[in-house]
């Protein structure tokens, strides 16, 4: 199955993206080695080119149902997020089904632990350290939430987030956040059981809820879907542990039957509702001053 979906998935990107090239107005660095995986454990930085100093930093942990993706498919959306004032950091990490869970969070959390480290190399803003994440990369980035925030969540993994670290504040993108078991022509089922080292148990179903593992110290979050998104449910189930729990989040629903969009169409940066959606989640981010 996993094989299957990279394909489908790389034609679409391909296509979205045609064309498109780095910026006049972006400085890149690429290929940075932030972990031991010299294929899996790199990541670049874009920054305005005309800015100086330290700037906000936006992590993006790109989707792709666990088993693909990589950060040279996540560009140009990483790039049209620097052109809006912030460092970004756009990243690869290893994928199901040949490295399964919670190879991907481990990552994640080496990811941020290199912010931190090289944050004053790189002109980056320890204060200011927010991330965005869709579809499977929303998943991810809700746990990497739970990790921080949740001690006892923490305690069951080998890896720890850097001491009293969380994002300043998340975007949570047409995201999967209580997989369950589906029939045998489920999709997203069946790639949980290529993330998942046990196929899906009930145990580990539960490790991987956002809903069961959120905690009142979640940081604040900016929920989004839209008309047209196979995943667009499960955004109303967070947002309704998120207030249980008195969690800062804001929901917001792109499109409409009239004018539907697509799962993840804030990635395709010609469409003008991503420039919307986009625009509206760094103004979020301009909310948490450092």
């Amino acid at each position: 199955m996993s094989f299957i979906t990279r394909a489908a998935f790389s034609r679409g990107d391909a296509k979205r993206d045609a064309g498109l090239g780095t910026p006049a107005g972006i400085r890149r660095c690429d290929d940075i080695q932030y972990g031991p995986d010299r294929k899996w454990n790199v990541l670049d930085v874009y920054r305005p080119a005309g800015a100086e100093g330290t700037l906000p930093v936006i992590v993006s942990v790109h989707g792709g149902g666990w088993v693909y993706g990589d950060k040279e498919r996540y560009q140009y959306y990483c790039m049209s997020l620097a052109g809006r004032g912030f460092a970004v950091v756009n990243f690869t990490y290893r994928l199901a089904p040949e490295h399964k869970f919670p190879a991907q969070l481990e990552d994640a959390n080496s990811v941020f632990e290199w912010v931190l480290a090289h944050a004053g190399e790189y002109g980056l803003d320890p204060e200011r350290v927010f991330a965005v994440g869709d579809s499977a990369g929303a998943h991810i980035l809700g746990l990497y939430c739970c990790l921080c925030t949740n001690p006892a969540y923490a305690a069951g993994f080998s890896f720890s987030p850097p001491a009293g670290f969380a994002p300043r504040a998340v975007a949570l993108n047409c995201g999967i956040y209580v997989p369950r078991k589906g029939g045998r022509k489920d999709v997203t089922s069946l790639l949980l059981k290529d993330f998942l080292p046990g196929g899906g148990t009930d145990a580990e179903l539960e490790t991987v809820s956002l809903v069961k593992q959120a905690t009142a110290a979640f940081p604040p979050a900016f929920v989004m879907t839209c008309e047209g998104d196979f995943l667009a449910g499960e955004a109303p189930v967070l947002m309704k542990r998120l207030n249980e729990l008195n969690v800062p989040a804001e929901y917001h629903y792109y499109g409409s039957p009239e004018h539907p969009l697509r799962h993840v169409f804030h990635c395709d940066i010609r469409s003008e509702d991503a420039a919307v959606c986009n625009e509206e989640e760094c103004d979020y981010f301009r909310r948490f001053p450092g």
